[in-house]
């Protein structure tokens, strides 16, 4: 009787009969036994080897889904169907190379059975060893002969991967020899030494105290003089690496912040180290003193008002913000209307060049009080722009993602949805310096603006949209298109 691998190879060499490569028309079949074979270097388990023979058949035959699982069980079919674009009939394959790339790296980076990223870094492996030999041959030619011809977008593609796969395949052979090819087509995308062993140092939180939730990740409480930033799934070391250098900048530009001395593994996710002695988190504080939220909100808003008057340079190498929200409409308002999505961009266009930073994530539970002083945590967005940016980012955690469900900001800050509210409405006031009802009023509008282009594209980032999804996706975007037509500016 045949096993799970003997069936797969005799399954796949009959789905792949008469196929051919792209390059070199050499007989298909050659490239998932590579990939097979890749992967039996990293592990005995059938299961993923025979997803590697089987990995393009739903994108490069007719085979199904449903035949994959019935023929070769659930979890072969899941490793199969992580690795396989929707392939957008009817539209040309160059307009959704990018699409098709975000949306399976998704899966990647949510993926919690290492089988996914042990066959995507053997099929990337697989791929990069023949474009190599090819650059090696034609150099840039190459990319004239891909549905994909910036070599920009290949080489992010790569390193996201190579990011994604790392912590818990950096001490394989297949990962150092990714790597080596990606710096070989791409001299300096990495460091060399990430092609030689490392081991990071291990650490577990189990009955540490959580003092803060964050979008990126949580903190916990390690020890009296030490906190751990423990960073979600969809983190590389690359974004680790990126914020605690962020960190390093801002400091020196005199923004009081905490200064990361490792990074380690925390199970299977990166976490960064920091000294904070006796602090917690200003939602904690708030938590504990729900009838002080003037006092925590001018604490904030004093901080806000520091990072907003800290001029920079381009030397400084600090990003620009607008790309960011850019982003955001680029990749939701205009999945819903082109044409609205236009409005937007030019409104963005609006705010004035700015060399001062904002932070991009600024809430309470990114900021610590250790006696008396705050201390920032959380810096992977820091970057150049107008204060609105900041603003909206306050109105949006504690006002916008509650308004259809209160809980959401509740969970998410420790507080009431009420407290939060409150506390907006404060920080407001002492950031601007003002209370007079028609100035905040017209502050919060604009920074509502980008409040809900942002809920648009939180919705598509998730992937498949349901029956309420699309609901909430018609009542921002009418939010927005009430918006632009009474908005001309988003300075203040």
């Amino acid at each position: 009787m045949m096993n799970l691998l003997e069936e797969s190879i005799i399954y796949a060499t009959l789905m792949y009969q008469g196929k051919v490569r792209k390059f070199k028309s050499v007989p298909f079949i050659l490239h998932p036994m590579e990939v097979a074979q890749i992967l039996a270097t990293m592990t005995d388990d059938q299961e993923v080897i025979a997803a590697g023979m089987l990995h393009d058949v739903l994108e490069e035959t007719d085979g199904t889904l449903m035949e994959l699982e019935k023929r070769f069980g659930k979890r072969v079919a899941m490793l199969v169907a992580s690795e396989s674009e929707n392939d957008y009939p009817g539209e040309d394959r160059r307009a959704t190379w990018k699409r098709r790339k975000e949306e399976t790296l998704k899966i990647l980076k949510n993926s919690t059975d290492i089988g996914v990223r042990m066959l995507w870094l053997a099929d990337k492996l697989a791929n990069i060893r023949s474009l190599a030999r090819i650059y090696s041959e034609v150099g840039e030619e190459l990319w004239t002969k891909l549905h994909q011809t910036d070599p920009e977008e290949h080489r992010w593609y790569y390193r996201t991967v190579a990011e994604s796969v790392e912590l818990q395949l950096n001490k394989t052979g297949a990962f150092k020899e990714l790597i080596k090819h990606i710096n070989f087509i791409w001299p300096g995308t990495f460091d060399s030494d990430k092609a030689r062993y490392k081991k990071y140092r291990e650490m577990s939180v189990d009955g540490c105290r959580l003092l803060g939730k964050g979008a990126k990740g949580d903190v916990y409480r390690y020890d009296d003089e030490l906190i751990i930033k423990v960073y979600n799934q969809n983190n590389t070391y690359h974004d680790v690496e990126q914020e605690i250098a962020l960190s390093r900048k801002a400091f020196i530009l005199g923004i009081p912040t905490a200064i990361s001395f490792g990074i380690v593994s925390v199970g299977k996710l990166y976490g960064a180290m920091y000294e904070l002695v006796e602090s917690d988190t200003v939602s904690k504080c708030l938590e504990r003193n729900r009838g002080q939220v003037d006092y925590y909100a001018k604490i904030m808003a004093e901080l806000a008002l520091q990072i907003h008057s800290t001029s920079v340079t381009e030397k400084d190498g600090f990003p620009d913000a607008t790309d960011r929200l850019k982003g955001y409409i680029k990749r939701g308002v205009a999945y819903e209307s082109e044409e609205l999505a236009g409005k937007c961009l030019r409104l963005v266009d609006t705010l004035p060049e700015s060399k001062t930073l904002v932070h991009g994530d600024f809430h309470t539970g990114n900021v610590f009080l250790q006696n008396g002083e705050a201390l920032l945590i959380d810096m992977d967005r820091l970057s150049t722009g107008h204060s609105i940016v900041d603003i909206s980012g306050i109105y949006y955690f504690y006002v916008v993602l509650g308004e259809e469900d209160p809980s959401v900001v509740e969970d998410f800050m420790g507080f009431s949805y009420q407290t939060a509210g409150e506390f907006y409405g404060c920080f407001l006031k002492h950031y601007l310096k003002t209370e007079d009802a028609s100035r905040l009023a017209e502050v919060t509008e604009k920074a509502s603006l980008l409040c809900y282009i942002r809920m648009i594209h939180k919705i598509h980032k998730q992937g498949e949209l349901s029956a309420k999804d699309r609901e909430m996706l018609g009542h921002y975007t009418a939010k927005i298109e009430a918006l632009v037509e009474k908005l001309d500016t988003l300075n203040y």
